[in-house]
């Protein structure tokens, strides 16, 4: 009958634990446009961020360097385990809902305090015990912890998603740059040939006697700056594959390259609404970091308020291990309560803190939002123009080529001077160049939109589903 009273508080507790203090969470208003064109949102649009979008390129080789980067990157196996370690803590943390129980036994010889002049008394002394300790969750404390560390480890693992979408991000644009730079090379060796011939000529027509000495050192001259371009970009190509090796989690080696460069994907449907923005990983791991701040308010707001403990032991004391449990048996059972009563306003320190931290994670939210609608804004801006940017350079590479031929034309025929020819040349090859790496730009368009809608973020769930259990 003595237990009925702490049996009714104990029953008390678990109904008033349904109750936890500090706010519920409710994510912040924010004015966000319905989405990033006027026109109507497609199918096609909807289903963007949903593809494994580095296969739109169609290219072996690029999906076999990001494959490789997603299973041995160093990026990619880091964040795997911290999102282990935040796991572990989520576990620890539903750990406080249940009851702590603990043991100790010990044993011991000693002599007895006898009458003086009474023979001694030596003594074995064997102890067995179990305790146990229960915080009642009346005010929600351990609630909103489990919410904190819960709302911790869900940001880890967008953490994780954010890593991957970055390392295929990065993979792909190192990828481009480098073929980019594959095909710099191929314009420095032309041009180099083309600036050999129009050295050819000119050393022939001087030793002829139809040109002059100064015509034919500055051809040379002009051959030796472009051939310098060649060994220059080698040099980059070379520091391209190695970092694309490090991604890679691996050792520097060549990268062979024998396909042609892919084609570009299909345009961006029109329609794009912003809730594709919700798919990225760093808007979902900050919203889940305000949750997380949240609940911490709670926990800060459960401290003005008391816990209360069940307590607990069994055990046995004997001087003979074999009678340890059939002798001297002992237990206990008790309940505490404990409240603060001065703290020198400590506690309400710590509440401001977890409200003022609440705050900054708030506005953290808003600026990752905000920062993602200038990101696609961006993206979407650059994979627009940079098409007719490509068409005007191709306009300009073509009248060049255009202009040395006329140049080569007129000057055999006598109807102008070797500065036509090396002026046409000499303009040919930055333009070039700049076809080339305006070319580059729009693939790395398409890679930076993507990641701009955290692209391929149902990849890694459609393996999943596909895997065999």
């Amino acid at each position: 009958m003595r237990s009925r009273p702490l049996i009714l508080v104990a029953f008390s507790a678990l109904l008033l634990s349904s109750c936890a203090v500090g706010p519920n969470y409710h994510r912040p208003t924010l004015t966000t446009p319905d989405q990033f064109y006027v026109e109507k949102a497609t199918s096609e649009a909807q289903s963007l961020a949903d593809l494994p979008w580095w296969q739109l390129f169609d290219d072996p080789l690029l999906n076999d360097l990001i494959k490789q980067a997603l299973q041995n990157g160093f990026d990619a196996r880091t964040a795997a385990w911290r999102v282990e370690e935040a796991r572990a803590r989520y576990g620890i943390a539903q750990s406080a809902y249940f009851p702590q129980v603990d043991y100790a036994g010990g044993g011991s010889r000693q002599r007895a305090a006898v009458i003086p002049g009474a023979p001694s008394q030596v003594l074995n002394v064997v102890t067995a015990n179990v305790a146990f300790a229960w915080e009642l969750d009346l005010w929600g404390r351990i609630r909103r912890l489990n919410e904190s560390a819960k709302a911790q480890f869900l940001a880890t693992d967008e953490a994780r998603r954010g890593v991957l979408l970055s390392l295929v991000s990065d993979v792909a644009t190192a990828y481009f740059q480098l073929r980019e730079l594959d095909n710099e090379l191929l314009i420095a060796q032309n041009n180099r040939d083309a600036f050999q011939s129009t050295y050819d000529l000119f050393n022939r027509r001087l030793e002829e006697g139809a040109a002059s000495g100064l015509e034919t050192s500055r051809a040379q001259g002009a051959l030796g700056s472009v051939a310098a371009a060649i060994p220059e970009t080698e040099r980059a190509i070379l520091a391209k594959e190695n970092q694309i090796n490090f991604l890679l989690g691996r050792n520097p080696q060549p990268i062979p390259r024998t396909s042609p460069l892919p084609a570009l994907p299909p345009a961006t449907p029109p329609g794009l609404p912003s809730q594709l923005l919700e798919r990225r990983p760093d808007v979902r791991q900050a919203e889940q970091l305000l949750i997380s701040a949240n609940a911490s308010v709670g926990v800060a707001k459960a401290d003005f308020f008391p816990t209360l403990s069940l307590t607990g032991s069994y055990g046995g004391v004997s001087n003979d291990l074999s009678s340890l449990l059939t002798a001297g048996k002992t237990w206990s059972i008790g309940a505490g309560l404990m409240g603060p009563l001065f703290h020198g306003g400590a506690i309400l320190r710590s509440y401001q803190v977890s409200k003022a931290q609440w705050e900054e994670s708030k506005i953290q939210y808003e600026e990752t939002v905000t920062t993602a609608f200038g990101d696609v804004s961006t993206a979407l801006t650059d994979r627009l123009k940079l098409v007719e940017t490509v068409k005007q350079k191709a306009v300009s590479v073509d009248a060049y080529r255009e202009a040395v031929r006329f140049a080569n034309v007129r000057y055999l025929a006598g109807k102008s001077s070797y500065y036509e020819v090396l002026e046409a040349q000499l303009d040919l090859f930055p333009a070039e160049n700049a076809l080339a790496q305006s070319q580059r730009d729009q693939f790395l368009a398409v890679v930076n939109l993507y990641r701009a809608l955290g692209g391929g973020w149902m990849v890694e769930a459609a393996k999943a589903s596909s895997a065999p259990p």
